[in-house]
């Protein structure tokens, strides 16, 4: 199979076409996504991204619907992105304060892009999927397949191809953004992708008898994949304070979705415009922590084993130089002291 759609080709400066791309996309998000109420910029405004899945929507939905911003004395401008790169684009261009990454992104503020001011949830959303017929990683050589770069779909592919002796340079790799791989996948333009629920699940509407070949859990003894919620790194010098209301929302919310999950899932399904079921589907991927877990992960350094593993994954995979010491990005005694 042969895409042809549009490539970003490799003898291109990738990077900065990336950020050429990414800079018109987060422009055009931030004009054109906002979902929440706005206060003209004002000090209690909190101007927050997201993805549109339970992961990364659900907390949010869920302080919406409680009154949690008023709560703690804030107001919320929220607007949906597609992934956690562009999320970090626009805290570094100081068009966002806060965001939601998946793990596949957590190498932007481990290479001092942003700060991790929460962990959300452990996932088990990334595949790597393949047309019917294909049935094993070795079998991808020389086909061409989608990723979303520097996404959880780049690490999972990633780690799959290391575990069946590969490389990326095995396979015809094709950048494209989320919508793009559905477009692309359920019309065989594409032999496989890494990729995500709940789009993948969108995708096997279309092509129902499509090939899982790998999934996060299969790397469960040597990498957990956190989620997480990232901040700007100049508001977190700048204005502890004011991440000390939003982390205090966060811990509300994390409650609230821990102790009423069903309720939760419902609406994050109103926010999201989308049936309870899929939502439902999406949810039963990720391992939610509570907040008395994730407090006590913080302090006894469970946490930063995480973050230490991820780090050890990006110098291997390119994305880092070198590991660097979670402490230094994630803020762990903020969101523990939020709590007090």
């Amino acid at each position: 199979m042969t895409w042809k759609g549009p490539l970003v080709s490799t003898s291109l400066t990738r990077r900065h076409l990336a950020a050429s791309v990414a800079g018109l996309a987060v422009a055009a998000l931030l004009t054109a996504c906002g979902n929440g109420s706005s206060a003209g910029g004002s000090g209690d405004t909190v101007r927050f991204g997201y993805i549109g899945d339970f992961n990364g929507a659900s907390l949010i939905a869920i302080a919406d619907k409680e009154g949690l911003w008023k709560k703690h004395g804030l107001k919320a401008d929220t607007k949906v992105f597609t992934n956690g790169p562009l999320q970090i684009q626009a805290l570094g261009t100081g068009n966002l304060d806060f965001g939601y990454i998946g793990p596949g992104a957590m190498w932007l503020p481990a290479s001092g892009q942003a700060k991790v001011v929460a962990i959300n949830t452990l996932g088990d959303a990334d595949r790597v999927i393949a047309q019917p017929g294909i049935t094993s990683m070795q079998q991808l050589k020389g086909k061409t397949v989608a990723v979303p770069e520097g996404t959880s779909g780049d690490m999972i592919l990633t780690l799959a191809l290391k575990k069946a002796g590969m490389t990326k340079d095995d396979v015809k790799l094709v950048p494209m953004d989320p919508s793009t791989i559905v477009a692309a996948f359920s019309s065989k333009k594409v032999d496989a992708a890494g990729f995500w629920y709940p789009a993948t699940a969108t995708i096997k509407k279309q092509v129902p008898d499509l090939v899982e070949l790998a999934k996060d859990s299969d790397f469960a003894d040597t990498v957990s994949f956190p989620t997480a919620f990232v901040a700007g790194n100049k508001l977190v010098a700048d204005h502890p304070d004011k991440v000390k209301k939003v982390l205090a929302v966060l811990r509300d919310a994390i409650a609230f979705r821990s102790a009423h999950t069903d309720e939760a899932i419902s609406i994050t399904a109103g926010k999201l415009g989308i049936p309870v079921d899929q939502v439902k589907a999406d949810a039963a991927n990720n391992k939610l922590l509570d907040v008395a877990e994730l407090d006590t992960l913080t302090k006894n350094g469970t946490i930063d084993k995480w973050l230490k593993g991820m780090d050890d994954y990006f110098v291997g995979a390119g994305k880092l130089k070198q590991s660097v010491d979670p402490k230094t990005y994630y803020t762990g005694d903020l969101f523990t002291g939020a709590g007090q």
